[in-house]
Protein backbone atom coordinates (compact mmCIF):
# COMPACT_ATOMS: atom_id res chain seq x y z
CA UNK A 1 0.00 0.00 0.00
CA UNK A 2 1.43 3.20 -1.07
CA UNK A 3 1.82 6.19 1.05
CA UNK A 4 0.50 10.08 1.01
CA UNK A 5 3.56 11.34 -0.62
CA UNK A 6 3.43 8.78 -3.42
CA UNK A 7 -0.09 9.99 -3.78
CA UNK A 8 1.67 13.66 -3.70
CA UNK A 9 3.73 13.04 -6.86
CA UNK A 10 1.20 11.05 -9.03
CA UNK A 11 -1.07 13.69 -8.94
CA UNK A 12 1.37 16.63 -9.12
CA UNK A 13 2.45 15.13 -12.27
CA UNK A 14 0.14 17.48 -14.56
CA UNK A 15 2.03 20.70 -12.60
CA UNK A 16 5.53 19.20 -14.15
CA UNK A 17 4.09 18.53 -17.36
CA UNK A 18 3.12 21.92 -17.54
CA UNK A 19 6.20 23.61 -16.52
CA UNK A 20 8.16 21.35 -18.68
CA UNK A 21 5.98 22.68 -22.33
CA UNK A 22 6.61 25.83 -21.30
CA UNK A 23 10.44 25.59 -20.69
CA UNK A 24 11.46 23.42 -23.37
CA UNK A 25 10.25 23.15 -26.97
CA UNK A 26 7.56 20.72 -27.81
CA UNK A 27 9.47 17.76 -28.86
CA UNK A 28 11.70 17.66 -25.41
CA UNK A 29 8.73 18.52 -23.42
CA UNK A 30 6.97 15.28 -24.71
CA UNK A 31 9.56 12.97 -24.65
CA UNK A 32 10.74 14.44 -20.91
CA UNK A 33 7.13 13.94 -19.77
CA UNK A 34 6.71 10.27 -20.70
CA UNK A 35 10.02 9.14 -19.89
CA UNK A 36 10.73 10.89 -16.57
CA UNK A 37 6.90 10.02 -15.78
CA UNK A 38 7.44 6.58 -16.21
CA UNK A 39 10.91 6.24 -14.74
CA UNK A 40 9.81 8.10 -11.13
CA UNK A 41 6.43 8.14 -11.19
CA UNK A 42 5.19 5.25 -8.00
CA UNK A 43 3.66 2.22 -9.75
CA UNK A 44 0.34 0.63 -7.81
CA UNK A 45 -0.71 3.71 -7.37
CA UNK A 46 -4.15 5.67 -8.40
CA UNK A 47 -7.64 4.97 -8.35
CA UNK A 48 -10.36 3.64 -10.25
CA UNK A 49 -13.32 5.28 -11.99
CA UNK A 50 -16.24 3.26 -13.45
CA UNK A 51 -15.99 3.15 -16.76
CA UNK A 52 -12.86 4.72 -17.49
CA UNK A 53 -9.39 3.77 -16.53
CA UNK A 54 -7.04 3.38 -13.96
CA UNK A 55 -5.40 6.97 -13.04
CA UNK A 56 -1.73 5.55 -12.53
CA UNK A 57 1.56 6.71 -14.18
CA UNK A 58 0.34 5.04 -17.11
CA UNK A 59 -2.52 7.35 -18.00
CA UNK A 60 -1.45 10.94 -16.01
CA UNK A 61 1.93 11.71 -18.02
CA UNK A 62 0.50 10.76 -21.66
CA UNK A 63 -2.87 12.43 -21.13
CA UNK A 64 -1.51 15.49 -19.94
CA UNK A 65 1.36 15.61 -22.90
CA UNK A 66 -1.50 15.46 -25.65
CA UNK A 67 -3.29 18.08 -24.22
CA UNK A 68 -0.26 20.45 -24.05
CA UNK A 69 0.52 19.28 -27.62
CA UNK A 70 -2.94 20.22 -28.75
CA UNK A 71 -2.63 23.44 -27.07
CA UNK A 72 0.34 24.24 -28.29
CA UNK A 73 -0.50 23.14 -32.10
CA UNK A 74 -3.79 25.18 -31.41
CA UNK A 75 -1.65 28.55 -30.27
CA UNK A 76 0.81 28.32 -33.12
CA UNK A 77 -2.02 28.21 -35.94
CA UNK A 78 -3.75 31.28 -34.46
CA UNK A 79 -0.51 33.02 -34.35
CA UNK A 80 0.15 31.82 -37.82
CA UNK A 81 -3.44 33.14 -39.03
CA UNK A 82 -2.81 36.12 -37.51
CA UNK A 83 0.63 36.77 -39.08
CA UNK A 84 -1.47 36.16 -42.51
CA UNK A 85 -4.09 38.46 -41.67
CA UNK A 86 -1.31 41.29 -40.99
CA UNK A 87 0.40 40.90 -44.35
CA UNK A 88 -2.56 40.39 -46.32
CA UNK A 89 -2.90 36.92 -46.79
CA UNK A 90 -5.63 34.95 -47.54
CA UNK A 91 -4.43 31.53 -46.37
CA UNK A 92 -1.06 29.86 -44.53
CA UNK A 93 1.34 27.63 -46.97
CA UNK A 94 1.99 24.22 -45.66
CA UNK A 95 5.75 24.99 -45.32
CA UNK A 96 5.06 28.14 -43.13
CA UNK A 97 3.57 25.90 -40.48
CA UNK A 98 5.99 25.14 -37.38
CA UNK A 99 8.18 21.69 -37.58
CA UNK A 100 6.20 21.01 -34.48
CA UNK A 101 2.89 21.17 -36.42
CA UNK A 102 3.57 20.08 -39.50
CA UNK A 103 2.81 16.65 -40.42
CA UNK A 104 2.52 15.51 -44.05
CA UNK A 105 2.34 11.76 -44.34
CA UNK A 106 3.60 10.39 -47.65
CA UNK A 107 2.31 6.66 -47.07
CA UNK A 108 0.96 4.27 -44.89
CA UNK A 109 -1.85 6.04 -44.04
CA UNK A 110 -4.36 3.13 -44.65
CA UNK A 111 -2.57 0.75 -42.36
CA UNK A 112 -2.08 2.97 -39.79
CA UNK A 113 -6.05 3.84 -39.85
CA UNK A 114 -6.58 -0.47 -40.60
CA UNK A 115 -4.34 -1.29 -37.38
CA UNK A 116 -6.22 1.02 -35.29
CA UNK A 117 -9.43 0.13 -36.07
CA UNK A 118 -8.54 -3.32 -35.93
CA UNK A 119 -7.27 -2.05 -31.80
CA UNK A 120 -10.41 -1.26 -30.97
CA UNK A 121 -13.01 -3.41 -33.01
CA UNK A 122 -11.28 -6.78 -31.51
CA UNK A 123 -12.50 -5.79 -27.81
CA UNK A 124 -16.06 -5.52 -29.36
CA UNK A 125 -16.14 -8.97 -31.00
CA UNK A 126 -14.50 -10.79 -28.02
CA UNK A 127 -17.34 -9.25 -25.81
CA UNK A 128 -19.73 -11.05 -28.05
CA UNK A 129 -17.73 -14.15 -28.45
CA UNK A 130 -17.52 -14.57 -24.26
CA UNK A 131 -21.03 -13.56 -23.35
CA UNK A 132 -21.59 -16.91 -21.46
CA UNK A 133 -19.95 -17.32 -17.47
CA UNK A 134 -17.21 -19.92 -16.57
CA UNK A 135 -18.04 -21.90 -13.97
CA UNK A 136 -15.75 -24.26 -12.91
CA UNK A 137 -15.45 -25.87 -9.28
CA UNK A 138 -15.39 -22.90 -6.98
CA UNK A 139 -14.90 -20.27 -10.06
CA UNK A 140 -17.25 -18.26 -11.15
CA UNK A 141 -16.78 -15.77 -14.20
CA UNK A 142 -19.72 -13.99 -15.26
CA UNK A 143 -19.69 -13.51 -19.04
CA UNK A 144 -18.58 -10.28 -21.27
CA UNK A 145 -20.81 -7.40 -22.12
CA UNK A 146 -20.74 -4.24 -23.92
CA UNK A 147 -19.36 -2.17 -20.40
CA UNK A 148 -16.46 -4.76 -20.46
CA UNK A 149 -15.79 -4.12 -24.43
CA UNK A 150 -16.06 -0.30 -23.70
CA UNK A 151 -13.68 -0.72 -20.67
CA UNK A 152 -11.06 -2.74 -22.85
CA UNK A 153 -11.19 -0.14 -25.51
CA UNK A 154 -10.30 2.69 -22.90
CA UNK A 155 -7.23 0.52 -21.29
CA UNK A 156 -6.18 -0.19 -24.83
CA UNK A 157 -6.13 3.95 -25.84
CA UNK A 158 -4.49 4.95 -22.81
CA UNK A 159 -1.66 2.41 -23.42
CA UNK A 160 -1.39 3.15 -27.48
CA UNK A 161 -1.61 7.15 -27.03
CA UNK A 162 2.28 7.68 -26.17
CA UNK A 163 1.83 6.09 -29.78
CA UNK A 164 -0.02 8.00 -31.23
CA UNK A 165 1.99 11.31 -30.12
CA UNK A 166 5.03 9.86 -31.42
CA UNK A 167 3.97 9.30 -34.32
CA UNK A 168 2.40 12.71 -34.65
CA UNK A 169 5.40 14.72 -33.05
CA UNK A 170 8.52 12.66 -33.64
CA UNK A 171 8.81 11.92 -37.25
CA UNK A 172 11.55 13.50 -38.12
CA UNK A 173 15.28 12.65 -38.30
CA UNK A 174 16.07 15.45 -36.07
CA UNK A 175 13.29 14.09 -33.22
CA UNK A 176 15.18 10.84 -33.30
CA UNK A 177 18.11 12.59 -32.23
CA UNK A 178 15.70 14.48 -29.59
CA UNK A 179 14.10 11.23 -27.78
CA UNK A 180 17.23 9.34 -27.99
CA UNK A 181 19.40 12.05 -26.41
CA UNK A 182 16.72 12.67 -23.91
CA UNK A 183 16.17 9.32 -23.07
CA UNK A 184 20.25 8.51 -22.66
CA UNK A 185 20.30 11.73 -20.08
CA UNK A 186 17.29 10.30 -18.17
CA UNK A 187 18.72 7.04 -17.84
CA UNK A 188 21.85 8.17 -17.23
CA UNK A 189 20.62 10.38 -14.21
CA UNK A 190 18.72 7.13 -13.07
CA UNK A 191 21.50 4.95 -13.06
CA UNK A 192 23.13 6.92 -9.85
CA UNK A 193 19.58 5.41 -8.11
CA UNK A 194 20.53 1.78 -9.62
CA UNK A 195 24.13 1.62 -8.59
CA UNK A 196 22.68 2.49 -5.19
CA UNK A 197 20.31 -0.52 -5.21
CA UNK A 198 22.78 -2.48 -5.81
CA UNK A 199 24.81 -1.92 -3.07
CA UNK A 200 22.63 -1.53 -0.62
CA UNK A 201 19.30 -3.67 -1.58
CA UNK A 202 16.34 -2.45 -3.45
CA UNK A 203 14.63 -0.25 -1.05
CA UNK A 204 13.67 3.04 -2.60
CA UNK A 205 10.51 2.28 -3.58
CA UNK A 206 9.86 1.29 -0.08
CA UNK A 207 11.16 4.36 1.51
CA UNK A 208 10.31 6.79 -0.88
CA UNK A 209 6.86 5.69 -1.38
CA UNK A 210 6.08 3.07 1.04
CA UNK A 211 6.00 -0.17 -0.77
CA UNK A 212 7.59 -2.91 -2.52
CA UNK A 213 6.30 -3.38 -6.01
CA UNK A 214 7.15 -7.53 -6.22
CA UNK A 215 8.49 -9.86 -4.28
CA UNK A 216 11.68 -9.62 -2.80
CA UNK A 217 13.31 -12.57 -2.99
CA UNK A 218 12.99 -12.57 -6.75
CA UNK A 219 15.73 -9.41 -6.38
CA UNK A 220 18.42 -11.61 -4.81
CA UNK A 221 20.67 -12.80 -7.03
CA UNK A 222 23.45 -14.62 -5.25
CA UNK A 223 25.52 -12.43 -2.56
CA UNK A 224 24.30 -9.18 -4.40
CA UNK A 225 20.84 -7.77 -5.69
CA UNK A 226 18.85 -7.26 -8.85
CA UNK A 227 18.05 -3.30 -8.37
CA UNK A 228 14.12 -2.00 -9.49
CA UNK A 229 14.16 2.10 -8.37
CA UNK A 230 10.71 2.76 -8.95
CA UNK A 231 10.00 0.10 -11.96
CA UNK A 232 7.22 -2.51 -11.48
CA UNK A 233 10.37 -5.63 -11.22
CA UNK A 234 14.10 -5.36 -11.95
CA UNK A 235 13.14 -6.94 -15.40
CA UNK A 236 11.66 -3.83 -16.29
CA UNK A 237 14.42 -2.03 -14.92
CA UNK A 238 17.17 -4.73 -16.85
CA UNK A 239 15.36 -3.83 -20.65
CA UNK A 240 15.49 -0.06 -19.86
CA UNK A 241 19.11 -0.10 -19.18
CA UNK A 242 19.89 -2.32 -22.52
CA UNK A 243 17.78 -0.12 -24.68
CA UNK A 244 19.69 3.07 -23.10
CA UNK A 245 22.99 1.74 -23.73
CA UNK A 246 21.93 1.15 -27.53
CA UNK A 247 20.34 4.42 -27.85
CA UNK A 248 23.94 6.15 -26.45
CA UNK A 249 25.43 4.30 -29.03
CA UNK A 250 23.30 5.25 -31.72
CA UNK A 251 24.29 8.80 -30.38
CA UNK A 252 27.87 8.18 -30.41
CA UNK A 253 27.34 7.13 -33.66
CA UNK A 254 25.58 9.83 -35.34
CA UNK A 255 28.10 12.60 -33.69
CA UNK A 256 30.24 13.83 -36.54
CA UNK A 257 33.95 12.62 -35.34
CA UNK A 258 34.85 16.25 -35.37
CA UNK A 259 32.34 17.12 -32.40
CA UNK A 260 33.33 16.90 -28.39
CA UNK A 261 30.47 14.97 -27.75
CA UNK A 262 31.44 12.05 -29.34
CA UNK A 263 33.48 11.45 -26.30
CA UNK A 264 30.75 11.84 -23.62
CA UNK A 265 28.33 9.54 -25.68
CA UNK A 266 31.38 7.00 -25.99
CA UNK A 267 31.28 7.53 -21.89
CA UNK A 268 27.41 7.48 -21.47
CA UNK A 269 27.82 3.72 -23.44
CA UNK A 270 30.62 2.44 -21.33
CA UNK A 271 28.59 3.78 -18.04
CA UNK A 272 25.35 2.41 -18.71
CA UNK A 273 26.46 -0.73 -20.08
CA UNK A 274 28.39 -1.94 -16.51
CA UNK A 275 25.45 -0.62 -14.72
CA UNK A 276 23.28 -3.06 -16.71
CA UNK A 277 26.06 -5.58 -15.86
CA UNK A 278 25.75 -4.75 -12.46
CA UNK A 279 22.08 -5.04 -12.94
CA UNK A 280 22.15 -9.33 -12.96
CA UNK A 281 19.58 -9.73 -15.56
CA UNK A 282 20.90 -12.38 -17.86
CA UNK A 283 18.21 -11.87 -20.73
CA UNK A 284 18.98 -8.24 -21.02
CA UNK A 285 22.68 -8.38 -20.44
CA UNK A 286 22.59 -10.90 -23.38
CA UNK A 287 20.73 -8.68 -26.06
CA UNK A 288 23.10 -5.93 -25.57
CA UNK A 289 26.01 -8.39 -25.80
CA UNK A 290 24.79 -9.32 -29.46
CA UNK A 291 23.34 -6.28 -30.62
CA UNK A 292 25.64 -3.37 -29.31
CA UNK A 293 28.62 -4.52 -31.85
CA UNK A 294 25.72 -5.24 -34.91
CA UNK A 295 24.92 -1.07 -34.14
CA UNK A 296 28.54 -0.10 -34.19
CA UNK A 297 29.72 -1.61 -37.14
CA UNK A 298 26.85 -2.04 -39.23
CA UNK A 299 25.76 0.87 -41.83
CA UNK A 300 22.37 1.99 -41.42
CA UNK A 301 20.98 -0.04 -44.20
CA UNK A 302 22.19 -3.46 -43.20
CA UNK A 303 20.57 -2.11 -39.59
CA UNK A 304 17.27 -1.69 -40.83
CA UNK A 305 17.83 -4.88 -42.77
CA UNK A 306 18.79 -6.92 -39.17
CA UNK A 307 15.38 -5.19 -37.48
CA UNK A 308 13.23 -6.45 -40.13
CA UNK A 309 13.96 -9.81 -39.77
CA UNK A 310 13.88 -9.84 -36.19
CA UNK A 311 10.62 -7.77 -36.52
CA UNK A 312 9.28 -10.01 -38.69
CA UNK A 313 9.84 -13.44 -36.50
CA UNK A 314 8.40 -11.48 -33.76
CA UNK A 315 5.24 -10.87 -35.49
CA UNK A 316 4.56 -14.57 -36.18
CA UNK A 317 6.13 -15.94 -33.09
CA UNK A 318 2.82 -17.50 -31.84
CA UNK A 319 2.89 -19.21 -35.30
CA UNK A 320 6.15 -20.48 -34.96
CA UNK A 321 5.57 -21.17 -31.10
CA UNK A 322 2.59 -23.55 -31.90
CA UNK A 323 4.68 -25.16 -34.77
CA UNK A 324 7.54 -25.85 -32.51
CA UNK A 325 9.79 -24.30 -34.68
CA UNK A 326 11.06 -22.27 -31.70
CA UNK A 327 14.07 -24.16 -30.27
CA UNK A 328 12.69 -24.23 -26.96
CA UNK A 329 15.27 -27.22 -26.32
CA UNK A 330 18.61 -25.46 -26.90
CA UNK A 331 17.97 -22.33 -25.01
CA UNK A 332 17.14 -24.34 -22.21
CA UNK A 333 20.21 -26.47 -22.38
CA UNK A 334 21.93 -23.03 -23.12
CA UNK A 335 20.42 -21.71 -19.94
CA UNK A 336 21.68 -24.83 -17.85
CA UNK A 337 24.76 -24.77 -18.62
CA UNK A 338 25.05 -20.63 -17.34
CA UNK A 339 22.80 -21.39 -14.16
CA UNK A 340 20.78 -23.78 -13.20
CA UNK A 341 18.34 -21.68 -11.54
CA UNK A 342 17.96 -19.96 -14.62
CA UNK A 343 17.13 -22.77 -16.62
CA UNK A 344 14.64 -24.05 -13.76
CA UNK A 345 12.96 -20.58 -14.58
CA UNK A 346 13.01 -20.73 -18.37
CA UNK A 347 11.35 -24.51 -17.92
CA UNK A 348 8.65 -22.78 -16.00
CA UNK A 349 7.95 -20.22 -18.61
CA UNK A 350 7.60 -22.56 -21.31
CA UNK A 351 5.15 -25.00 -19.75
CA UNK A 352 3.05 -21.84 -18.59
CA UNK A 353 2.89 -20.84 -22.02
CA UNK A 354 2.25 -24.45 -23.30
CA UNK A 355 -1.13 -24.45 -21.28
CA UNK A 356 -1.77 -20.71 -21.72
CA UNK A 357 -1.46 -20.76 -25.52
CA UNK A 358 -3.66 -24.40 -25.60
CA UNK A 359 -6.42 -22.92 -23.91
CA UNK A 360 -5.89 -19.42 -26.19
CA UNK A 361 -6.63 -21.80 -29.42
CA UNK A 362 -10.16 -22.55 -28.31
CA UNK A 363 -10.80 -19.26 -29.18
CA UNK A 364 -8.09 -17.84 -31.63
CA UNK A 365 -10.15 -15.14 -33.38
CA UNK A 366 -10.71 -12.66 -30.67
CA UNK A 367 -9.34 -14.36 -27.51
CA UNK A 368 -11.18 -15.11 -24.19
CA UNK A 369 -11.46 -11.29 -22.69
CA UNK A 370 -10.83 -9.96 -19.60
CA UNK A 371 -11.28 -10.55 -15.93
CA UNK A 372 -8.89 -13.89 -16.03
CA UNK A 373 -10.97 -15.45 -18.82
CA UNK A 374 -7.76 -16.84 -20.44
CA UNK A 375 -5.96 -18.30 -17.94
CA UNK A 376 -6.09 -22.18 -16.84
CA UNK A 377 -7.48 -23.24 -14.15
CA UNK A 378 -7.47 -27.00 -12.50
CA UNK A 379 -10.95 -28.43 -11.26
CA UNK A 380 -11.48 -26.90 -8.30
CA UNK A 381 -11.24 -23.61 -10.15
CA UNK A 382 -7.57 -22.77 -8.71
CA UNK A 383 -5.53 -20.92 -11.33
CA UNK A 384 -2.70 -22.95 -12.10
CA UNK A 385 -1.03 -20.75 -14.84
CA UNK A 386 1.18 -17.81 -14.59
CA UNK A 387 1.36 -15.40 -17.69
CA UNK A 388 4.65 -14.07 -18.22
CA UNK A 389 5.40 -13.05 -21.64
CA UNK A 390 2.98 -10.21 -22.82
CA UNK A 391 2.78 -11.94 -26.12
CA UNK A 392 0.71 -14.90 -24.73
CA UNK A 393 -1.41 -12.54 -22.60
CA UNK A 394 -2.47 -10.26 -25.27
CA UNK A 395 -3.54 -13.85 -27.88
CA UNK A 396 -5.37 -15.27 -24.70
CA UNK A 397 -7.14 -12.02 -24.16
CA UNK A 398 -7.83 -10.32 -27.78
CA UNK A 399 -6.93 -13.43 -29.84
CA UNK A 400 -5.04 -12.89 -32.88
CA UNK A 401 -7.16 -9.75 -34.19
CA UNK A 402 -6.35 -7.97 -30.92
CA UNK A 403 -2.59 -9.72 -31.46
CA UNK A 404 -2.04 -8.46 -34.85
CA UNK A 405 -3.17 -4.95 -34.05
CA UNK A 406 -0.95 -4.47 -30.92
CA UNK A 407 2.26 -6.14 -32.20
CA UNK A 408 1.43 -4.83 -35.72
CA UNK A 409 1.67 -1.60 -34.50
CA UNK A 410 4.83 -2.29 -32.81
CA UNK A 411 6.45 -4.33 -35.80
CA UNK A 412 5.42 -3.35 -39.03
CA UNK A 413 7.12 0.36 -38.95
CA UNK A 414 10.36 -1.22 -39.11
CA UNK A 415 9.39 -4.02 -41.18
CA UNK A 416 7.71 -1.94 -43.77
CA UNK A 417 11.42 0.74 -43.31
CA UNK A 418 13.69 -2.32 -43.88
CA UNK A 419 11.49 -3.18 -47.04
CA UNK A 420 11.91 -0.03 -48.46
CA UNK A 421 15.05 1.05 -46.87
CA UNK A 422 17.24 2.09 -50.27
CA UNK A 423 14.12 3.79 -51.71
CA UNK A 424 13.47 6.53 -48.44
CA UNK A 425 15.38 8.46 -46.84
CA UNK A 426 16.57 7.67 -42.98
CA UNK A 427 19.26 8.84 -40.92
CA UNK A 428 21.69 6.95 -38.31
CA UNK A 429 19.54 7.93 -35.58
CA UNK A 430 16.63 6.43 -36.88
CA UNK A 431 18.04 2.76 -38.09
CA UNK A 432 19.48 2.40 -33.95
CA UNK A 433 16.36 3.75 -33.00
CA UNK A 434 14.73 0.89 -34.79
CA UNK A 435 17.40 -1.23 -32.76
CA UNK A 436 16.64 0.22 -29.29
CA UNK A 437 12.59 -0.66 -29.86
CA UNK A 438 13.59 -4.18 -31.61
CA UNK A 439 15.50 -4.97 -28.19
CA UNK A 440 12.70 -3.93 -26.27
CA UNK A 441 9.56 -5.79 -28.40
CA UNK A 442 12.30 -8.56 -28.01
CA UNK A 443 11.68 -9.05 -24.41
CA UNK A 444 7.84 -8.99 -24.67
CA UNK A 445 8.69 -12.89 -25.83
CA UNK A 446 9.35 -13.50 -22.04
CA UNK A 447 8.46 -10.52 -19.89
CA UNK A 448 5.19 -9.20 -20.04
CA UNK A 449 7.80 -5.41 -19.74
CA UNK A 450 5.48 -3.40 -22.36
CA UNK A 451 5.80 0.42 -21.60
CA UNK A 452 5.01 3.68 -22.64
CA UNK A 453 8.67 4.41 -23.79
CA UNK A 454 8.54 1.59 -25.78
CA UNK A 455 4.99 2.76 -27.35
CA UNK A 456 6.50 6.34 -27.90
CA UNK A 457 9.35 5.15 -29.72
CA UNK A 458 7.53 3.03 -32.30
CA UNK A 459 4.79 6.06 -32.97
CA UNK A 460 8.32 7.89 -33.66
CA UNK A 461 9.05 5.03 -35.95
CA UNK A 462 6.05 4.79 -37.70
CA UNK A 463 5.57 8.27 -38.32
CA UNK A 464 9.30 8.29 -40.09
CA UNK A 465 7.88 5.69 -42.14
CA UNK A 466 5.24 7.45 -43.34
CA UNK A 467 7.04 10.95 -43.83
CA UNK A 468 10.38 9.99 -44.97
CA UNK A 469 10.79 11.39 -48.57
CA UNK A 470 11.65 8.91 -51.29
CA UNK A 471 15.16 9.31 -52.68
CA UNK A 472 14.25 9.60 -56.04
CA UNK A 473 12.16 12.61 -55.28
CA UNK A 474 14.57 14.32 -52.89
CA UNK A 475 17.12 13.69 -55.88
CA UNK A 476 15.02 15.59 -58.35
CA UNK A 477 13.92 18.48 -56.13
CA UNK A 478 18.15 19.07 -55.15
CA UNK A 479 18.38 18.69 -59.68
CA UNK A 480 15.07 21.12 -59.88
CA UNK A 481 16.84 23.80 -57.33
CA UNK A 482 20.06 24.17 -59.66
CA UNK A 483 19.75 26.82 -61.69
CA UNK A 484 19.46 26.44 -65.17
CA UNK A 485 21.83 29.26 -66.56
CA UNK A 486 25.50 28.26 -65.64
CA UNK A 487 26.85 30.88 -62.70
CA UNK A 488 30.21 30.69 -63.94
CA UNK A 489 32.18 31.99 -67.25
CA UNK A 490 32.93 29.37 -69.82
CA UNK A 491 36.33 28.00 -70.24
CA UNK A 492 38.38 28.34 -73.25
CA UNK A 493 41.42 26.71 -72.06
CA UNK A 494 41.63 24.90 -75.44
CA UNK A 495 40.60 27.42 -77.95
CA UNK A 496 43.06 29.60 -79.96
CA UNK A 497 44.85 32.64 -78.56
CA UNK A 498 42.82 35.28 -80.75
CA UNK A 499 39.39 33.26 -79.47
CA UNK A 500 40.57 33.52 -75.63
CA UNK A 501 40.92 37.20 -76.36
CA UNK A 502 37.74 38.15 -77.65
CA UNK A 503 35.21 39.10 -75.41
CA UNK A 504 32.16 36.62 -73.94
CA UNK A 505 29.73 37.48 -76.47
CA UNK A 506 26.17 38.27 -74.59
CA UNK A 507 22.45 38.46 -76.26
CA UNK A 508 20.70 41.18 -74.96
CA UNK A 509 17.11 40.81 -74.42
CA UNK A 510 14.84 42.44 -77.00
Amino acid sequence: MSNSFADIVLYSWPVVVYILFQRLPLRDALVWSIVAGYLLLPTRTGFNLPAFPTVDKTLIPATMAALMCLMINRRNRMAEHMAARRVGGIAISRASIPASVAFTPQRGQTLFWGLLLLLFAAPFITALQNSDAIVQGRLFISGLSLYDALSMNANLAVAVLPFVLGRRYLASDDAHLVLLRVFVIACLGYSLLVLYEVRMSPQLNRQIYGFFPHSFGQHIRGDGFRPVVFMQHGLWLAIILCMSVLAAATLWKSTPKSSPNRTKWLFAIFWLFGTLFLSKSLGAFALTLVFLPALLFMNKRAVALLAMCFFGFILLFPLARSAGVVPVDTVLKIAATIDEQRAQSFQFRVDNEDILLEKAMQKPIAGWGSWGRGRVYNEAGYDISTTDGFWVLVIGQYGWLGYMAQFGLLCLPVILLGLKRRKIEYSVATSGLALVLMVGVIDLIPNATINPILWLVAGAMMGRYQTAPSIETSSASQKDSQPIFPTQEPSFAGAPSNMRDRPLHRRRPR
